[in-house]
């Protein structure tokens, strides 16, 4: 597969990012000690970022 048919914003490097910022953001949610809605929350965006960064992964560079 041709890397000039994907977008830029579609490829590897920005959407694993993205992927480690979701990640990231389910992180913050869980260790925050204010709204207990967004620590009901974090383990369903954690788990959103690490299978979006297993899938991403496999796209091309």
């Amino acid at each position: 597969m041709s890397t000039q048919k994907w977008p830029r914003w579609l490829r590897r490097g920005p959407m694993e990012m993205l992927a480690c910022t979701v990640i990231a953001a389910g992180f913050v949610m869980l260790l925050q000690p204010l709204a207990m809605v967004l620590y009901t929350w974090s383990f369903i965006t954690m788990l959103v970022g690490t299978v979006m960064f297993m899938i991403v992964s496999k796209f091309p560079a």
